[in-house]
Parts: structure tokens; sequence; C-alpha cells
């Protein structure tokens, strides 16, 4: 079994679900007390916070860069980044390591075409929502995506940054974000795609009309197969 590196805590509530997914992955594969072999390198998700929302992008990108090539000195053989926004400097950790680096947007592209989708909707941090860095890793493995118009883009922004990394879990919430879904389903979209891990803490497949698409369970599952080097089974 490899050796995996996460890096996490943007924020921990999701960072935690990915460890737990993983540990679990590894024990249904393995089976008795088997576990993942992970290092973890968790953040103060307040000084990321405030690095996004001063565009730091080089600075975040760096250090997020610096923190891997401790990972891998550490022995990790498989490199694991735990949140959808921060693949906004993919890149440049990517070039940074000489070990596998298991990208979100393939792992989220590979479940919709097995699900014989093209056309998504996505939701997640207004980073993720406008800018190209995910959208455009989606579509250059030919899907096509939608987001939400506003109000609706900062709506689930908002309930992000103020609720979810915070662990706020509301009835409210979680029925503003199934009305957009029910916008993005009606401009064509054949899917959901929560395309920030902390949107899984409040929206769940039976929520929805159409296939749901819940990025950490699928990134989880790719982790396990790569450490295992056997083929992604995906759970429940």
């Amino acid at each position: 079994m490899k050796t995996i590196g996460l890096l996490g805590g943007m924020s921990w509530e999701s960072s935690v679900e990915y460890e737990r997914m993983i540990n679990q992955g590894i024990r249904a594969q393995l089976g008795g007390g088997a576990s993942a072999d992970l290092i973890v390198r968790s953040y103060n998700f307040a000084d990321i916070e405030a690095l996004q929302q001063r565009g730091a992008w080089d600075e975040v990108g760096a250090m997020l860069a610096k923190d891997a090539r401790l990972l891998v000195a550490a022995g990790a053989e498989l490199m694991v980044l735990c949140t959808n926004t921060m693949h906004i400097v993919a890149d440049r950790i990517e070039a940074a390591i000489e070990v596998p680096f298991l990208h979100l947007g393939d792992t989220t592209a590979a479940a919709v075409q097995k699900a014989k989708l093209r056309t998504v909707g996505l939701l997640g941090t207004r980073y993720t929502m406008e800018k190209d860095f995910y959208r455009g890793r989606l579509e250059s493995h030919g899907l096509a995506v939608v987001v939400p118009n506003e109000p609706d883009r900062t709506m689930i922004h908002d309930v992000i940054y103020g609720e979810l990394v915070r662990g706020v879990v509301t009835d409210e919430s979680k029925a503003a974000y199934v009305a957009a879904i029910d916008r993005l389903v009606a401009r064509g979209a054949e899917g959901i795609i929560a395309g920030c891990t902390e949107i899984e803490l409040l929206v769940t497949p039976s929520d929805l009309a159409v296939p749901y698409f819940p990025t950490t369970r699928l990134h989880a599952d790719a982790a396990v197969a790569a450490a295992l080097q056997r083929e992604v089974r995906l759970t429940p």
C-alpha cells in the first residue's frame, strides 16, 4: 500500500471526511483492522481564507508546493489536495513533486463520463464557479459545464464561508441550494457536481432528482484505488 500525502485543513470539516472515507475504503478493500497510511498537513483555514480574499494565489501556491515537497520527503508516495477551490494552484503543486498528484477535476470528470452524461451543473465557491481552473479541467474531458446565475452564486458562496466551513448546517440553506440546483437543471444540467467538499455536508443524493457527483467521495475512492494500485471502486 502506498503512503498518501494529504494537504488539508481547508476547511478541517471537509478534510476529516477525506480521512474517514479513505480509511473506510482501505478497510473495505483489505478487511480486518486495515487502515490507510497517511501523512497529513492541515492548515489554519483563517489564514487560507485571508489569502483567498486578497487574491494572493502565488503565495498560496508557493506554500502548498513547499509543503507537498515536505510530505514527499516524509514518505508520501501519492498526493491529494483536499479542497476543490485550492486546485487553482494544482499546477504549482504537481510541478513541485515527483509523485503522482490526483487532480480532483479528473476524478470527477471520470465519474460523470462513467454515468454517460455530458452537461453538468457546478456548485462551489465563487472562485470555483467563476474562474476557469476547474471548469476548464472538466471541459478538457469533453464535458459542458453550467454554473448558477446571480444571485445564486453569491448565496452558494456565502453559505460555504459563513456556515459550512464553521460546521453549521441548516434546513434553510439546504432548501436554497436545492432551489438553485433546480434552476441549473432547468437550464440543461443532467447532473450536479458538488464542487466544494463542504457542500456534501449539506446536500445529499437523496435531495436531488438528477445524478449527484460528491467530489470528496469520488476523490477519496480514487485515492484508495491509487494507494492499492487497483481499479476505482465507488462506494455509496
